[in-house]
């Protein structure tokens, strides 16, 4: 039997992506693949539907308005359970009389509740975790002590308070997103597999550790192959985009004209959400360097009176969207000054990029003390202790240090590592590319 996967991801861009991407890789091995999107995103996106994955529809409970229109985060993972299951069922169902019926489902950690389905109609099931496998642990470890963590961890005894997710050093903050990240491991053990979005190189301790709590398979970095291995001819991009992508033509042929290393990238990902005074002196570090910042329609208006008509069009840009797998790839980018997202977190190990970190919530503090002392692939900017603003002048400096200070050559010769190390892992042979087809070969024998 070929095998059949029905992957499906949480609702959410960040998430979307990578189970979409590690899809195109199961594809090249020959697994036949379906992606499920909520009727809302599919709806919001129109996909293209002539590709290899096939494209399934299911329901959230809010086919009309998704997420913005639930009455609280309870509310709306409690009916994406109910609606989920049922017609994740009935896709099972549409599947079976067919010539390829559904053989496995891969879901978004954040959706326990998938395994419950998978196991109705005796399918491998793996739970798709998009954070890394140090979050990951970290996690596992608090939920296994009732939602609380001591520290030092034993095993993890450089991290300390403000390192960890957010969660953690700001007591009591977002409670619903904190026991959603908690209910991931409610019942995982029980799951043929885990697949975590990493490479193994990048994190030998901590899949180490969390390998003897579960059967963790590294499938990352889900990175378009074009970027890496070019394996996957047809895999260029991210193609399921929530925000709509502009033409990139122009930043692209803008960052084309500008010297190499020269330019500062800074971009805060699709939610990040950063005060006005926070705004107002990154603007003013900013302007010391060649830069380009994307700055969401919804950010905008908190930027300082005037900014936009004193940027030098020549020297920097100001846009709402770039491309970004194209804009890091570019020799122009100089360092990332990033708010350590996962994904935007991987893209620049993967490119090269060294990293200034201004890491906001969830697990992004933790990504960053990983970029600095870990990885050795950037810096964290220092912040306030009473206001957690980090000032002009501290960006301005970390910048500078990233760039073309004592450390900068050490910092790109580390990135330079990791990407080696990544490429390697998607190669034939190498750690990805073993793990892929383990996770194939189960699926196949179902």
């Amino acid at each position: 039997m070929e095998g059949h996967v029905l992957a499906v991801p949480y609702p959410t861009q960040g998430h979307i992506t990578p189970i979409r991407q590690f899809c195109k890789r199961l594809h090249s091995k020959g697994l036949k693949t379906t992606l499920a999107l909520t009727t809302f995103v599919f709806n919001s996106i129109k996909p293209d539907l002539s590709g290899p994955i096939s494209i399934a529809t299911i329901s959230d409970g809010y086919d009309h308005g998704g997420f913005e229109s639930a009455g609280s985060i309870a509310d709306y993972l409690e009916n994406f359970k109910t609606s989920g299951s049922k017609t994740i069922a009935d896709i099972i169902r549409k599947h079976q009389t067919s010539d390829s019926p559904i053989t496995c489902i891969v879901y978004d950690a954040f959706m326990p509740w998938a395994l419950d389905v998978a196991r109705e109609f005796g399918l491998v099931a793996t739970p798709f975790f998009t954070q890394p496998c140090a979050v990951n642990y970290v996690y596992y470890l608090s939920y296994i002590n009732n939602g609380s963590l001591k520290l030092p961890i034993e095993d993890l005894p450089f991290l300390e308070l403000q390192d960890l997710p957010s969660f953690f050093s700001v007591s009591g903050s977002y409670p619903a997103y904190f026991e959603m990240v908690l209910q991931q491991f409610i019942n995982f053990e029980k799951a043929d597999f885990v697949l975590v979005n990493s490479f193994q190189e990048l994190e030998l301790h901590e899949n180490a550790l969390w390998s003897k709590a579960c059967p963790v398979l590294t499938i990352g970095p889900t990175i378009p192959s074009i970027y890496l291995d070019q394996r996957i001819e047809s895999d260029t991009d991210y193609d399921l985009n929530l925000i709509e992508s502009k033409d990139d033509s122009f930043c692209t042929n803008w960052l084309d004209t500008r010297p190499q290393g020269s330019v500062v990238y800074v971009a805060f990902g699709s939610m990040a959400q950063l005060t006005n005074e926070q705004m107002e002196e990154l603007a003013s570090a900013v302007s010391n360097f060649s830069f380009l910042w994307v700055v969401r329609s919804s950010e905008e208006a908190k930027l300082p009176s005037g900014f936009l008509d004193t940027v030098n069009k020549d020297k920097s840009l100001v846009l709402k969207w770039s491309p970004q797998l194209q804009v890091l790839s570019n020799k122009a980018i100089g360092c990332f000054l990033t708010h350590c997202g996962w994904n935007s977190t991987m893209e620049a190990l993967t490119f090269g990029v060294p990293m200034v970190a201004m890491p906001q919530w969830t697990d992004q503090p933790m990504n960053a003390k990983y970029i600095q002392d870990v990885w050795k692939a950037g810096v964290r900017v220092k912040t306030e202790k009473e206001s957690g603003i980090a000032k002009r002048e501290e960006i301005e400096f970390s910048i500078r240090e990233v760039m073309e200070g004592e450390r900068s050559k050490e910092m790109k010769k580390n990135v330079k590592k990791w990407r080696d190390l990544a490429l390697k892992s998607l190669n034939e042979g190498g750690s990805t590319d073993i793990n892929i087809d383990t996770f194939v070969s189960r699926v196949q024998s179902k």
